[in-house]
């Protein structure tokens, strides 16, 4: 295991203002924005506008800009309006947005999205989706006519998976050629590579489904051939539950029991041995069972995220690693200096706020988000939020 180990100077600013290492990218603070589905890209084409543009350059001071999930082909959309990354036009419109964030001094990865059976025939010309096996995953899944319950898929091919590795790595190679500093691997959630290492939507009886963190490997490797050095992340979520996506019908496939949690230990292990730049943690859903504040777990609604669920992938992983969900400020700052993290994700806040790491420096409030824009499209509740406006700090 190649053992990672970021100096942090006590006497420094706060923590999430210090800078640091993940891989090859360096960063000037630890404040990360997460991957944030907007459904924007309402065109035909799938292809960042302007608005995606102005909306990156924004938020170009957070140390790292992880863009939204992109879709890596046409067989791998799940979602309206989310752009992809493997047409010329798309790799020419996302050089624009790359190109202004490097203007402004930020520093953008792109994240690559496969969507799996966690998608609809709407999303793909009639054909059925598919998965590690014929499994139906109980999702809903956003189609342009509307919200649509998944279906039963039919199960991935030898063939097909090679297409999807091999889509991965051609998308690696659009996002540098467009100009990102790196790529994500989108692992967690409720999509392809999650349903492969999830035992219950996994039923495979190759080579793929007795060890279900394959496909992830070699989609590792397929996309770090494309880079130099360590610019590849991977972002997991081991605590996914039915507390962060209620299903329709049917029983929930994804349990953060403790079978799941030993098979993801497994895999952060051997994702070590490989040249991967971080990991991009998602933590508990406040209210899951085992959460600070659930019924039965110690502390009240709205404790801190529980850092010794990061701590326990830190021990695992030799790289950097990136946490994320439900994190303020000053937990941010805790959960870095308690060395389980090197860096924290914040996805609502920088929605907001998108001088979010002023607003951290100086103490300033921050701006509540319009979750009924999340979606909506349009420059409405997406490039609108204004900076600071000079009003006294909180708690002055």
């Amino acid at each position: 295991m190649i053992r990672y180990q970021q100096v942090i100077d006590p006497a420094g600013p706060q923590a999430l203002l210090r800078p640091v290492c993940l891989g090859d990218l360096r960063l000037p603070n630890r404040v990360v924005m997460a991957p944030t589905t907007r459904a924007r890209a309402d065109n035909e084409g799938r292809v960042p506008t302007d608005l995606h543009a102005a909306y990156y350059a924004q938020r170009a001071s957070a140390g790292l800009i992880i863009a939204e999930g992109a879709w890596v082909s046409r067989r791998a959309i799940g979602f309206s309006c989310v752009p992809g990354i493997y047409t010329e036009r798309q790799e020419t419109a996302w050089s624009r947005v790359t190109g202004v964030v490097h203007a402004m001094g930020g520093r953008i990865v792109a994240q690559l999205w496969h969507a799996g059976s966690n998608s609809h025939p709407d999303h793909l010309g009639g054909a059925l989706p598919a998965g590690p096996s014929a499994v139906n995953p109980q999702e809903i899944s956003r189609t342009p006519a509307g919200r649509r319950e998944t279906l039963t898929p039919r199960a991935m091919t030898s063939a097909d998976i090679d297409a999807a590795i091999a889509d991965y790595a051609a998308a690696a190679a659009c996002a540098r050629r467009a100009g990102f500093d790196g790529v994500e691997i989108a692992a967690n959630g409720t999509y392809l590579i999650a349903q492969f290492l999830n035992r219950r939507l996994n039923r495979r009886n190759d080579g793929y489904g007795s060890r279900r963190g394959r496909l992830l490997l070699e989609v590792v490797d397929a996309v770090a051939a494309a880079w130099e050095g360590r610019r590849v992340g991977v972002r997991l979520s081991p605590y996914w539950t039915v507390r962060d996506l209620p299903p329709r019908s049917g029983a929930y496939p994804y349990t953060a029991d403790s079978q799941t949690l030993a098979d993801y230990d497994g895999l952060v292990a051997e994702l070590s041995e490989r040249p991967v730049a971080y990991l991009h943690l998602r933590g508990r859903a406040p209210g899951a069972p085992g959460a600070p504040g659930a019924p039965g777990a110690p502390g009240a609604p709205g404790a801190a995220p529980d850092a010794g669920e990061f701590a326990r992938y830190r021990t695992l992983f030799g790289g950097p690693l990136i946490a994320n969900h439900g994190f303020a400020r000053d937990t941010g700052n805790a959960i870095i200096e308690a060395g389980a993290a090197d860096a924290v994700s914040f996805s609502r806040l920088f929605i907001a706020n998108p001088d979010l790491v002023s607003r951290f420096a100086l103490g300033h409030e921050l701006a509540a988000d319009d979750r009924g824009t999340h979606y909506s499209g349009g420059a409405r509740g997406y490039v609108d939020y204004p900076i600071w406006p000079g009003l006294a700090p909180a708690g002055r």
